[in-house]
């Protein structure tokens, strides 16, 4: 029979060895991925790679500029979260405060089985139907559009947003409320002044999540932005075809020679991917220390 402290000593032991293996495989990953990308930059520079207006990978003069496909990414990504943010945080307020508690429950499963869909289902309901639309209604060449992307990634961060500023709005004490009310305030007042500021780390926290899914999201912007390499103009830009970072990889990197420049090209806007993601980490966490720190 194993005592009580030798059984926590092996569940402690377990779970270090869980979190270790955990760094140790993203550690690997950086390696693999910077490792690749510092080959690019024997043949281009590092600023010309990041300030460089034009991707043309297969062209006799090769270039790599990162530009066309960064504000691409950048306005894509804006245009979902000015969309997906107010909705979604009226939608888990409503949820939380005003509905009818079957009306609740009613909505919830919905707003969960939306996060289980397939990225690819939501890129060919863009394509099928909101393109289309996009194009006849606002009397476009195309409807494969920034706009068209920011609409689609705004409807995939709902759920995310909504579920995670429910579950803050939610955890705040009944005793705020009473409180609050019991002083005369009204509902409303006592969910904008009470309510909000007490669950806004939760809240930041599901906009970072949401900002994460969206600048990762790849089949869906495939298949509705177009796909032209250009820089984009604000705001102007919505209304034409962009690229995105992560389209460009999943469309070239099947296709392209391993070993060349173009192949570490690649590799080079992987990376710059992945510290803009490290960066909305970074940025969430101290948002949420900020706010935490406050409230309580």
């Amino acid at each position: 029979m194993f005592s009580k402290n030798s059984k926590e000593k092996g569940i402690e032991s377990v779970l270090f060895f869980i979190s270790t293996l955990t760094v140790l495989i993203l550690f690997l990953i950086c390696i693999f991925l910077f490792r690749d990308s510092l080959l690019l930059f024997k043949e281009t520079s590092l600023l010309d790679f990041l300030t460089g207006k034009f991707w043309y990978p297969t062209s006799v003069n090769k270039q790599f500029g990162l530009l066309p496909l960064l504000l691409g990414s950048l306005l894509v990504t804006a245009g979902s979260i000015l969309f997906s943010v107010p909705l979604g945080i009226a939608s888990a307020i409503y949820i939380s405060e005003l509905a009818h508690p079957k009306v609740a429950d009613f909505l919830k499963p919905f707003i969960e089985i939306l996060a289980g869909i397939p990225s690819v289902v939501f890129g060919f309901f863009g394509l099928v139907v909101l393109v289309p639309f996009m194009q006849k209604t606002l009397n476009l060449p195309t409807g494969q559009t920034a706009l068209t992307g920011s609409i689609m990634l705004g409807i995939m961060a709902l759920p995310t947003i909504i579920t995670i500023s429910e579950d803050a709005i939610s955890s705040v004490p009944s005793t705020l409320r009473q409180g609050s009310l019991a002083l005369g305030a009204t509902q409303w007042q006592t969910i904008y002044k009470v309510i909000i500021p007490a669950s806004l780390s939760g809240i930041s926290a599901a906009v970072m999540l949401g900002i994460g899914r969206a600048i990762g999201e790849t089949m869906t912007l495939m298949m509705v932005t177009g796909n032209a390499a250009i820089i984009p103009s604000f705001p102007g830009g919505f209304f034409d075809p962009v690229r995105t970072m992560t389209a460009t990889i999943a469309l070239e990197m099947g296709e392209v020679p391993q070993g060349s420049a173009h192949f570490h090209a690649l590799f080079a806007v992987g990376s710059v991917l992945f510290i803009i993601t490290f960066i909305i980490n970074l940025i969430a966490d101290s948002i949420k220390k900020k706010y935490r720190f406050k409230v309580g």
